[in-house]
């Protein structure tokens, strides 16, 4: 039914198309263009010279805080362009955008936050206990509250960009095309999954963390059609995001804040086990618990089965 939304909007494949062109240009070219003013800014004032600095130098010029807000504001003009996009090009309100429900449930989105935020913080705690040794305070006060206020603000603008395009237009516009459910189902958890191909963390602990971005995208993508909505998806990706940039850092992540802790491993010391347990332990836990409480049923037609066009009479544009 979520994926169906798309009818009540215009739907042909070239829209959807066109309309990932734009978007693409508004997040990565103009969402781009304030990061490297304030990089110009600061360099030119430093007597630098920006032309013989690559990716990383790029990324630690600014101060982290600042470094911060600039890469996320470029998610949030990302996303700006994407809901225009969609309002006006393909004439498609916000709530079937968003959800198959008459109105968004809050609820979902914050019983998802708070239950991962409070497991992903629980794990970094025991692992904290386990191996102290691993972990340095990094905690500065005024840092860290500008960090919060920035983090708070802006994790969910980014956050919400990357399900609205992947679980939301991409997904709905796939599946409108092709009439089916597996196919979008897998091709935005590969799309999400390289997404981040060009993280640090890819370079440090190799090709093997594809499976959990993958994975994640795979987990993100079944909550979406399986609870016909996209709240489930964008309080766990909020959630995520938002509390390791307040917890945890370290020197080999794409994320460089005043967090409370900072990881000192050797990240090519990595276990296998700390990347597929997620996939493979913990997301099927966290579905198991979101299925009895949302009464999640006939899983094989809601991920497999086809996508059908509504009656007639919800067949409309909504202007």
């Amino acid at each position: 039914m979520y994926i169906a939304q798309a009818f009540k909007g215009l739907h042909e494949w070239w829209r959807y198309l066109l309309g990932l062109v734009i978007v693409s240009i508004a997040w990565q070219v103009i969402g781009g263009i304030p990061f490297f003013i304030a990089v110009m800014v600061k360099l030119l004032g430093e007597g630098g010279d920006i032309t013989n600095l690559n990716e990383s130098e790029l990324l630690s010029v600014l101060e982290p805080n600042l470094n911060l807000f600039f890469m996320l504001l470029m998610f949030a003009i990302g996303l700006i362009a994407l809901f225009v996009v969609v309002k006006y090009f393909h004439k498609l309100p916000l709530l079937n955008f968003t959800t198959s429900r008459r109105k968004i449930d809050w609820k979902r989105f914050w019983f998802i936050f708070f239950l991962w935020g409070i497991i992903s913080s629980s794990i970094l705690v025991v692992d904290y206990y386990l191996s102290p040794e691993n972990y340095v305070l990094n905690f500065k006060p005024v840092p860290f509250l500008i960090l919060c206020v920035i983090a708070m603000i802006m994790i969910p603008l980014q956050t919400s960009f990357e399900e609205y395009l992947f679980r939301g237009y991409l997904m709905q516009g796939i599946g409108a095309v092709v009439k089916n459910k597996w196919a979008p189902l897998i091709i935005t958890s590969l799309g999400f999954g390289l997404l981040h191909i060009a993280n640090p963390e890819v370079d440090k602990l190799g090709p093997i963390i594809m499976i959990y971005y993958i994975g994640t995208g795979l987990f993100l993508g079944i909550i979406t059609l399986m609870d016909d909505g996209l709240e489930l998806a964008l309080g766990f990706h909020a959630a995520n995001n938002l509390f390791t940039a307040l917890l945890v850092t370290a020197d080999w992540t794409a994320l460089q804040t005043h967090s409370v802790f900072k990881d000192m491993s050797d990240p090519e010391t990595m276990k296998i086990a700390e990347i597929i347990v997620p996939v493979f332990v913990i997301f099927p836990i966290l579905l198991f618990i979101l299925s009895k409480k949302y009464k999640w049923t006939n899983w094989k037609e809601n991920l497999l089965g086809t996508v059908k066009e509504l009656p007639k009479e919800d067949y409309k544009i909504i202007n």
